[in-house]
C-alpha cells in the first residue's frame, strides 16, 4: 500500500507546475507534502508583514504554537521510554534540554532552514531570537496538519533525536547558565554582574544564598540556593529566560546608558518588591526540600524528621 501511495505522489509531482518546492520539502522531510501552502506558511516570519487573500496578516506563529506542543509531547514519549528507570525530575530536565530554543535553533541551522525561511532584508537583529528554531517548530505543526501525528513522530525521532542529538550524552551534560549569560553580555557589550544580596537560614538551619543577576544594571533574575554557585545559576537561568521572552527588557538593557535619576520612592518600591520575591522564592525552595525529605522518609512524616 505504501509503495503505490509513494508512486502516486511522484506522479502527482510530475504533473504539478510547482515541482521545485515539492522537491525541496521532499529532500528536507523524506516525503511529499499534500498541502504545500502549510509548509510555505511555516517559513513565513511575521516581520515580513505578508497578508493572505483575505487581507489578514499571515505568519508562522500559530503553526509554531502547534509544533511546540507536538515536539514536547513526542520528546516526552521518547525520553520516557528511553530512560525507564529514571524519575520524573530527571525526565523533565532532559526534555527541557532538548526542546530549549537554543537546541532547536542549532538543529534548524544544521537542517538548512535559514536558507528557506522568509525574512525581511534587514534581519540581522532577528538571528539572536532563535527564529530558525521557531520555524522548525512551525514546520512540525505543518507536518501534523498535513500528514498526521505518526509522521510527526517519525520526523522528530529521525531528524531531531537520531541525527542531531546524542540523548545519552545530553543526560550527563550540565547547562552552565551563568557562563551563557556572561557570554551574551560580552557579545552585546553590556556588563553582567552577580551579587549576593542576602543570606538566610531555613527551618533546618541551613544557610541559603540569594543572588541577583544584573545586566547593565538591570535585575534580570533572582536566584536562591545552598551555595553561591547554585544561587548564581538559578539567577542566570531566570535572566536568560527573561532575555528570550521579554523584548522590552532586552531593549531596556541594551539602551540603558546611564544611571536613571535618583528617586527615593523608586528605591523603596524596588526594595519592597525584592523582599517579596525573595520571600516567595524561599517558601518555594523550602517546600521543595520538605517534599524531598518526605519522599525519602518512607513511613515517617516530615514533622518527625524535623524533630529528629
Amino acid at each position: 500500500m505504501f509503495f503505490f501511495r509513494h508512486i502516486f505522489e511522484k506522479i502527482r509531482l510530475l504533473t504539478n507546475y510547482r515541482k521545485e518546492p515539492y522537491l525541496l520539502f521532499y529532500r528536507l522531510f523524506g516525503f511529499f507534502p499534500k498541502k504545500i501552502e502549510l509548509y510555505e506558511l511555516a517559513l513565513l516570519h511575521k516581520s515580513v508583514g505578508a497578508r493572505d487573500s483575505n487581507g489578514k496578516l499571515a505568519n508562522n506563529e500559530r503553526l509554531e504554537f502547534l509544533g511546540d506542543a507536538i515536539i514536547s509531547a513526542v520528546i516526552s514519549d521518547i525520553v520516557y521510554k528511553h530512560f525507564r528507570e529514571k524519575e520524573e525530575g530527571f525526565l523533565t530536565n532532559i526534555r527541557a534540554k532538548i526542546v530549549q530554543r537554543e537546541s532547536l535553533n542549532k538543529i534548524a541551522i544544521e537542517m538548512g532552514i535559514p536558507t528557506l525561511i522568509q525574512l525581511p532584508m534587514k534581519s540581522g537583529q532577528l538571528h539572536g531570537n532563535n527564529v530558525f528554531g521557531n520555524a522548525l517548530e512551525a514546520l512540525v505543526g505543518a507536518i501534523y496538519l498535513d500528514q498526521g501525528f505518526g509522521r510527526c513522530k517519525e520526523f522528530i525521532q529521525h531528524r531531531i533525536i537520531d541525527e542531531s542529538l546524542n540523548i545519552n550524552s545530553l543526560a550527563n551534560k550540565e547547562v552552565n547558565f551563568k557562563s551563557r549569560l556572561i557570554e551574551w553580555g560580552q557579545s552585546h557589550k553590556v556588563p553582567v554582574v552577580f551579587e549576593v544580596f542576602e543570606t538566610l537560614q531555613n527551618r533546618q538551619n541551613e544557610v541559603i544564598f540569594q543572588t541577583k543577576a544584573l545586566i547593565n544594571g538591570e535585575i534580570g533574575g533572582i536566584g536562591i540556593g545552598h551555595s553561591k554557585k547554585e544561587s548564581q545559576q538559578q539567577a542566570a537561568k531566570i535572566a536568560i529566560k527573561e532575555l528570550q521572552d521579554n523584548a522590552f527588557f532586552v531593549e531596556r538593557v541594551l539602551k540603558f546608558d546611564s544611571e536613571p535619576p535618583f528617586s527615593p520612592m523608586r528605591d523603596i518600591d524596588e526594595h519592597i518588591g525584592r523582599d517579596k520575591v525573595a520571600q516567595n522564592i524561599l517558601c518555594t525552595f523550602e517546600e521543595d526540600k520538605l517534599q524531598e525529605m518526605s519522599d525519602m522518609s518512607g513511613e515517617s512524616t516530615i514533622s518527625e524528621q524535623l524533630q529528629s
